[in-house]
């Protein structure tokens, strides 16, 4: 799935109960995190000029970030930083595997090439997660679930006053939250 529907989705999971701020980024970034093993495309695009064999994407995208260690390291982090411990701990563990769910439903490439997810990395290949109605990355069930992400994502930012935005910067949001309820009005309380 696309980077953004990512951040959508795992907005969505940090507003399944009320958490503060800090809380909720935790809980978004579990969700798009994962795929900071796809930055291997810079050093590709940069050396390849130089060295074709140079795939550190091909090679390392799905494979880093996208198991049970990563997602350890996640949790123990989550404890470490979370202020509702327990809580934030079970949104993000949601939040990391909505995103591996995501890439194992809407992942494959357009030479129909599907991501596989090793999940037990670094301990073992043996379980390599895939799913054979793989659609494709840009097929209409990612455009339509990115779509139904967006209005809900707008939908909550209405009602509870902050966005994803307040993760870069809390002028923004103010002002993207003003802009909404000066359109659809004030929630009820």
């Amino acid at each position: 799935m696309h980077l953004a529907t990512h951040l959508l989705l795992s907005w969505t999971a940090a507003n399944l109960k009320p958490l503060e701020k800090r809380d909720r980024g935790l809980v978004t970034l579990a969700g798009i995190i994962p795929d900071a093993d796809a930055l291997g495309i810079i050093a590709d695009l940069f050396y390849r000029s130089n060295q074709p064999a140079f795939i550190w994407y091909e090679e390392f995208h799905h494979a880093l970030f996208h198991n049970v260690a990563f997602a350890t390291m996640i949790a123990i982090s989550t404890l470490a930083l979370a202020k509702r411990r327990l809580l934030a701990l079970g949104l993000v563990m949601i939040s990391f595997h909505l995103h591996l769910l995501g890439d194992l439903a809407g992942s494959r490439g357009p030479d129909g090439y599907q991501w596989p997810v090793p999940y037990l990395f670094p301990f073992s290949d043996a379980w390599q997660l895939t799913w054979s109605g793989q659609w494709q990355l840009n097929a209409w069930p990612n455009i339509v679930l990115t779509l139904i992400l967006f209005a809900w994502m707008l939908y909550l930012a209405w009602k509870h006053g902050y966005s994803p935005l307040e993760l870069l910067s809390s002028a923004a949001d103010k002002n993207f939250v003003a802009t909404l309820r000066n359109r659809f009005g004030q929630p009820k309380p």
